[in-house]
């Protein structure tokens, strides 16, 4: 009997060591190193082919590293709560980390709450204010982009008067995006700026580096096609001497030609993104020069350095002398001016997206 009962604890003790031994294995190949890194990106829309870009970016990376991405996003510019309620989501979903562009300062405080529920928050294109809200921004330096289209600009009118259109993003809200581009091309065409987080309130009228310059007015466009074929529409309506265009990015350039095709006008427009169908309409005339930006290696960037941190802890790091990572930009142009460094269509072509 006692040798029966020995025998039976025996298997039984054998069979609780096999459970706890496999139970062990099941861990250290989970959270450790098994399971899918979790990640949500959260774009302002998924139409602009910008962000239909960056979402394509993310998707191969994520495929590439087996990360589990979810999508969200606003459904137009200016949406902050479609936003937010994909923030809360995230957190919800006990996601490992954020990747956003961010709508504008109202989404700050679901950004920070998403960090202290231990997120990880990336800013892609857009970088918030103040710059600390998130843990990092891979971005293009859009100030920069700006200051390139106002120096070609500069230089494209060799010193005639410069009667210009602005249009921006918005005229309700601050996003970094609108106001350093904006006020970037307006130092670029050598016009003082009061204050860089401001649009609108330079000077209307005075000396550029080539010239006098009369500033015509800003219109919010919503970043699209039609915004920018109505907006410039007003500010032609205003004054049909207008001569250079100033545009937010490339759908709003190609409504702003549209707008001066009708009128029968001709200007100098100028934008920013560097898109294909963007870049064609570099190479057809319709916008002068646009400073080119990388969303896929924005996005590549940001699901690379999430999943990083949850494997090695590795974190990545700004650029030297930036509060930012800087992705890179170019002037594209096929008409490039002494002074300004610039590439033309074919190149734009071969690194364009969309």
């Amino acid at each position: 009997m006692k040798s029966k009962f020995t025998r039976r604890a025996l298997i039984a003790l054998v069979a609780v060591s096999a459970l706890v031994l496999s139970a062990c294995s099941s861990g250290s190949s989970g959270s450790a190193s098994g399971d899918k890194v979790k990640v949500s990106l959260i774009t302002k829309d998924q139409t602009n082919p910008f962000f239909v870009a960056m979402i394509k970016g993310a998707k191969a990376k994520a495929e590439t590293l087996g990360v589990d991405l979810t999508i969200g996003s606003g459904k137009a510019e200016g949406d902050d709560a479609s936003q937010i309620a994909a923030i809360e989501n995230a957190i919800s979903a006990k996601h490992a980390g954020i990747l956003i562009t961010p709508m504008s300062t109202n989404v700050n405080a679901a950004i920070t709450k998403a960090r202290a529920a231990g997120l990880y928050v990336i800013a892609l294109d857009t970088p918030t204010d103040p710059a600390d809200i998130v843990d990092i921004t891979f971005a293009t330096d859009n100030c920069e982009a700006g200051n390139l289209i106002g120096k070609w600009a500069a230089a494209k009118l060799g010193g005639q008067k410069a009667t210009i259109a602005l249009l921006d993003i918005f005229n309700d809200r601050m996003v970094s995006v609108d106001y350093c581009r904006d006020n970037g091309f307006l130092k670029g065409m050598g016009i003082d700026v009061k204050d860089p987080k401001k649009m609108g309130d330079e000077a209307k009228t005075g000396k550029y580096s080539g010239g006098a310059y009369e500033i015509v007015g800003n219109v919010a466009t919503g970043a699209n096609e039609d915004g920018g074929r109505t907006g410039l529409e007003k500010l032609l309506a205003k004054n049909k001497n207008i001569n250079v265009v100033y545009t937010i990015n490339e759908p709003t350039a190609a409504g702003a030609c549209a707008a001066l095709k009708a009128a029968g006008s001709k200007a100098i427009v100028v934008s920013v993104d560097g898109g294909r169908a963007g870049i064609e309409n570099v190479k057809s005339g319709c916008i002068g020069a646009t400073s080119q930006q990388y969303p896929l290696l924005m996005a590549d960037l940001g699901v690379q350095a999430i999943f990083d941190i949850v494997k090695t802890g590795t974190k990545p790091a700004v650029s030297p002398g930036l509060d930012f990572y800087n992705t890179g930009v170019t002037l594209i142009t096929d008409d490039p001016q002494k002074g300004v460094d610039s590439k033309d269509s074919a190149y734009g072509l071969e690194k364009a997206w969309g």
